[in-house]
């Protein structure tokens, strides 16, 4: 007698939760870095809220793409091999997004190519370093 089993059971891994942490960490790391560049160390401290706002777009877009497409199943827990091009794919949805939302008046920031175009990249660079590191360690 077959199983049933349901999409996102399919989907989920609690072998994965380290990673999805790291992921989480990997995107806000990103962000700040981009805060930092833009505004400077001290807006981190003067204005806490504004920093971690324009995180919750892409965090948003993760959360939604990143279960969806695989990036915490049971093979992406296995090895890098399979866990960064499964992280780099959600990433690249999850950007999307997170510019539509940004897009939207809801959070100020708006969206530009050449930031559209940063953000695949260096979230890109940023998940894969992090998910290939993870496997080294562990």
């Amino acid at each position: 007698m077959a199983t049933s089993t349901s999409f996102l059971e399919e989907r989920l891994d609690a072998g994965a939760l380290p990673i999805a942490v790291g992921d989480v960490l990997a995107i806000f790391l990103l962000v700040t870095v981009g805060v930092v560049q833009h505004n400077g160390v001290s807006y981190l401290s003067a204005d806490p809220v504004g920093w971690v706002l324009t995180s919750v777009p892409f965090l948003i877009g993760w959360l939604v793409t990143a279960p969806l497409l695989g990036a915490y199943s049971p093979g992406a827990a296995e090895s890098a091999k399979s866990a960064v091009p499964l992280g780099i794919r959600s990433w690249l949805a999850a950007t999307v997004i997170g510019m539509a939302i940004r897009w939207t008046p809801l959070f100020e920031g708006g969206v530009e190519l050449t930031f559209v175009a940063v953000m695949l990249v260096l979230g890109s660079v940023a998940l894969g370093v992090w998910r290939t590191l993870y496997f080294k360690l562990v």
